[in-house]
């Protein structure tokens, strides 16, 4: 069994963090939420709408952070999944973000990040740097930014890092996200 941290924060999209966290919890895996504090947040649903020419944003269900970041020991999680949503967005800025991240590119573990995650890297940007990754295409110049290569593919993986475009992506992303996992 191996213990995963799923690091987020309010208006996480709804899919990106329900569906990796409970298939987590079917493969008998432990999955801990970080949040800035430990508390309930609040998902957001994201969805495409014929009359806009970007997604719309409603209230999801409530969910409960397990932990607050101050609080997290990065050294006892065997992997991360950073999902997206607007949380990526102000998340990034907590001064333990970085840290966190950073420990698990520096110790080859698996990282999962989809959608709006890449965001998180740009407090980190030397764990990309030079990777290719995949993300929400709005993130494109932000990954390329990064001194990343965006992939158009929406599911990608490189080394210890799985990536996808958006939500409808999630059983091949949490696929791949468990094969490097269970390889551990």
């Amino acid at each position: 069994m191996a213990k995963v941290l799923i690091l987020t924060g309010d208006a996480v999209e709804a899919l990106e963090i329900f569906y990796p966290y409970y298939r987590l919890l079917e493969e008998g895996h432990e999955a801990v939420i970080a949040a800035p504090k430990k508390k309930k947040l609040q998902t957001v649903v994201h969805d495409f709408e014929p009359a806009m020419d970007t997604f719309t944003e409603k209230w999801g269900y409530g969910l409960d952070a397990h932990i607050a970041f101050a609080d997290v020991r990065p050294e006892e999680y065997d992997g991360l999944i950073i999902p997206g949503g607007r949380a990526p967005e102000y998340i990034r800025m907590e001064k333990e973000v970085p840290g966190i991240v950073k420990h698990f590119f520096e110790n080859n573990k698996p990282v999962g990040a989809i959608c709006h995650a890449a965001l998180v890297f740009s407090v980190v940007p030397e764990v990309v740097k030079g990777r290719q990754f995949t993300a929400f295409t709005t993130c494109r110049p932000e990954v390329e930014q990064l001194g990343a290569t965006y992939v158009t593919e929406t599911l990608h993986v490189e080394g210890n890092l799985v990536s996808g475009h958006a939500w409808p992506d999630l059983p091949g992303f949490m696929k791949e996200f468990l094969k490097l996992l269970n390889q551990r």
